[in-house]
């Protein structure tokens, strides 16, 4: 199969309670898939539940990646030619669960990126391609996550795909804006207006917390820290406002249902 010794010693180390033609066979067909061997072999040791899946759902899920943009780059594998890791191979090796989601899964985020937050095709594709978790986001959170930093933040899709949005956690990007935002180093643009003096969102997302906070934020992870504390203060405060307002407005609909009920005709 193109494994060498040291390889195959580590394929049969896998699940050894499954027979060894079910893992060569599924090893095989990570090959196929344009896999090299050290990468198809990494990605069992990684997720060795992927051993226990058809082989036949293995081939039309990577098709079906493909299909979105995540195309490997590679015909059938031969693991001598010293081809560089294409955009599946780097997907599945990030994110091995795209093997086992549900189909509609996928499908619903692919339609929310494409229909609602309008990425155009190559936007898609690259964003699959940097970040292929989004893949498994619930499509209400990923929603949540482009219109915070479309309308609250004022980026637009050109500049998320190319600061990499979507790799940094929504309460990560949270807390960083509003921070800057407080300190007086983020302004909130105007509708329809970009605010061009603002920081960067790829310096905001991709910088380590150390040098987010002595370039951009001019501040000590002491301040940092407390921030945070006090912000999820303030939204599990707003959350209890939040469930008493909800509870008023129940208790309100059904006053007004019994006085309905018991007014004269």
């Amino acid at each position: 199969m193109g494994f060498s010794q040291e390889q195959a010693r580590r394929l049969q180390g896998l699940q050894p309670r499954l027979g060894p033609e079910r893992r060569e066979a599924v090893a095989a067909q990570l090959l196929l898939l344009g896999l090299s061997a050290e990468a198809a072999l990494a990605l069992l040791e990684q997720s060795p539940a992927l051993l226990r899946l058809p082989t036949e759902q293995l081939r039309e899920r990577a098709e079906e990646l493909r299909r979105l943009g995540l195309d490997g780059g590679r015909g059938p594998a031969r693991p001598a030619d010293p081809v560089p890791a294409g955009r599946l191979e780097r997907a599945l090796s990030r994110c091995p669960q795209l093997f086992a989601v549900p189909r509609k899964r996928l499908a619903a985020a692919v339609r929310l990126l494409r229909e609602r937050c309008l990425f155009t095709a190559e936007q898609l594709r690259e964003v699959l391609g940097t970040c292929p978790a989004v893949l498994l986001e619930e499509p209400c959170s990923l929603h949540h996550h482009f219109q915070y930093a479309y309308f609250r933040m004022g980026v637009r899709q050109k500049e998320m795909v190319k600061a990499r949005l979507f790799q940094m956690p929504f309460a990560e990007l949270r807390n960083r804006h509003i921070f800057l935002e407080r300190r007086g180093l983020y302004e909130t643009p105007h509708k329809g207006q970009i605010q061009t003096n603002n920081p960067k969102l790829k310096d905001i997302l991709q910088l380590s917390e150390k040098d987010f906070l002595a370039s951009l934020a001019c501040s000590t992870l002491e301040e940092y820290e407390v921030f945070k504390k006090l912000l999820a203060r303030e939204e599990a405060e707003e959350g209890k406002e939040e469930e008493v307002d909800a509870l008023y407005a129940e208790e309100d609909d059904d006053l007004d249902s019994e006085r309905s009920k018991t007014a004269p005709e």
